[in-house]
């Protein structure tokens, strides 16, 4: 017989939200996993003893994670979710009945708090990853990702013309009887002017995101972006920190600052960095003199201008000077730009065999060297190592892969915020989240491990065999396994753990 469903929707009805919320439910799971509470403590500052309330600080940041969690790029779009997931609703505390925040609430809100409350919301998650074991701190890899900013090219202006439109903004808003048309008139007819000469950062930049900065990729079109920087732990691809940087630095330019903070949050969970892993564009003096200064063994392939032998010609670096084929010295002239230069005249090669090959008609020899050298040479000697060869595919399989899915699948391709500060926020936000993900399945896989070594062990008696020890170890908190050398303490921590 077929059936037919009949609707009609009921006056009165009772509901209770949490029994229709599935126990694996990734949100229900995030609230017995971690408590927000500590947000109240952070954002009090914020916030005086009189007026209107507020949201709820620690609504506010669930709302946040989950905006990144389903890949919501836009506050509007979080809260017309949240109208139709009863998940996240009972993830906020939210009962069917109850008005949901404003979308423009969330903006303010975004931009109200500073830097530092995400931040500790990102350090939270992070130290619960340590806690489980999932992060060792030894070796970190990193990379950068370029974050389309909310700015277009086509609104850029010229430096001087926008000087002098900021000036006249500024007179017009003094004057009532002026509309907002009309400054809007302006701005357009000074982008109109500036497209006609070439976009720079040194000439234009957005009067709408001024923090914002043209960069461009080999075979893409150049974009205001902001450059956003990742270190991630290689042992199971955790983010340990996050930062946003103007898109004209470079890579080597922002090494030096992320090594101090990845340093620093280490430090503060009792973890050691001891090595660094990133590509090419991170080389530099800088980054290299840095790394020595923290006593830091990196391995970052040395830039092309580096040469680490000029053939026909030999370094000594104690008397500081190269000695050609034909034992002639080039000794040290001065500096040009970051280079060292060396030469010889071509009056002392005149009798040389080789002098057609080497300085031809030319009146002096140029050795050109940096004033880095022994610091290259350092990591081009470590570079030509086995060991080098496997960091730099571990490399391409730890950060690149943890970018992808910040870009792919957690809203961090484009950031609907204005400036360096709200660009930052969100990529911390968006780290957070993943390491959310990472921290539950972590939960599920230590769970599934530690069921499986509970039967091995009791099948075994009270002998443990040294390699169910060495799976303990390495696998379950270091606190949990203190006693695992006594095969009868071990046996009952690991039933006790089982059942709980």
């Amino acid at each position: 017989m077929q059936g037919k469903k009949i609707y009609q929707e009921k006056l009165f009805l009772t509901f209770q939200l949490s029994e229709h919320i599935p126990a694996d439910n990734i949100y229900r799971r995030l609230n017995e996993l971690i408590d927000f509470n500590f947000l109240y403590k952070s954002t009090a500052s914020y916030y005086g003893p009189e007026g209107q309330k507020s949201i709820d600080p620690v609504v506010f940041m669930k709302l946040m994670l989950a905006g990144y969690l389903e890949n919501l790029v836009s506050d509007r779009r979080i809260i017309n979710a949240l109208r139709l997931r009863l998940d996240i609703r009972y993830f906020i505390g939210y009962d069917l009945d109850e008005e949901l925040p404003w979308h423009s609430t969330l903006s303010r809100t975004r931009q109200l708090y500073g830097e530092e409350v995400f931040t500790e919301l990102f350090k939270n998650i992070l130290k619960q990853c340590i806690q489980k074991g999932m992060v060792s701190g030894k070796r970190q890899a990193v990379d950068s990702v370029f974050i389309k900013a909310n700015a277009s090219i086509e609104r850029m202006l010229e430096k001087e013309i926008l000087d002098d439109l900021s000036i006249y903004n500024q007179e017009l808003a003094s004057n009532e009887e002026l509309t907002a048309a009309k400054i809007d008139s302006d701005e357009k007819q000074g982008a109109m002017l500036s497209k006609g000469s070439k976009f720079t950062n040194n000439t234009q930049y957005s009067p709408v995101d001024p923090d914002s900065r043209l960069s461009i990729k080999p075979g893409k079109v150049s974009n205001l972006n902001y450059l956003g920087q990742v270190s991630v732990d290689t042992a199971s691809h955790v983010i340990t920190h996050v930062q946003v940087f103007h898109a004209d630095k470079r890579d080597s330019q922002c090494l030096p600052a992320i090594l101090v903070r990845v340093a620093d949050t280490l430090r503060e969970n009792n973890l050691v960095l001891e090595e660094i892993i990133a590509d090419t564009n991170y080389s530099s003096g800088n980054s290299l003199k840095a790394l020595s200064a923290m006593d830091l063994t990196g391995y970052i392939p040395n830039t092309g201008r580096f040469i680490y032998e000029k053939k026909g010609f030999t370094y000594h670096p104690q008397g500081d000077y190269y000695e050609c084929r034909n034992g002639k010295s080039l000794t040290f002239k001065g500096f040009s730009e970051n280079d060292k230069r060396y030469m010889i005249a071509r009056k002392n090669c005149m009798d040389c065999p080789f002098k057609d090959t080497c300085i031809g008609n030319r009146k002096y020899m140029v050795v050109k060297s940096t004033k880095d050298k022994p610091y290259y040479d350092q990591m081009h000697l470590r570079m030509q190592t086995k060991k080098a060869a496997r960091m730099m595919k571990k490399r391409q399989s730890t950060v690149e892969p943890v970018i992808g899915t910040l870009v792919n699948y957690l809203g961090i391709k484009k950031v609907s915020s204005r400036g360096i500060s709200q660009a930052n926020k969100c990529l911390t936000m968006a780290a957070a989240a993943y390491n959310l993900k990472k921290l539950l399945k972590c939960k599920t896989k230590l769970d599934e491990g530690l069921q499986r070594m509970v039967k091995i062990v009791a099948y075994t008696g009270n002998k443990v065999h040294k390699k169910i020890s060495l799976m303990i170890s390495r696998q379950i908190n270091p606190a949990v396994t203190q006693f695992h050398h006594d095969p009868n303490r071990c046996h009952l921590i690991l039933t006790l753990g089982y059942q709980s």
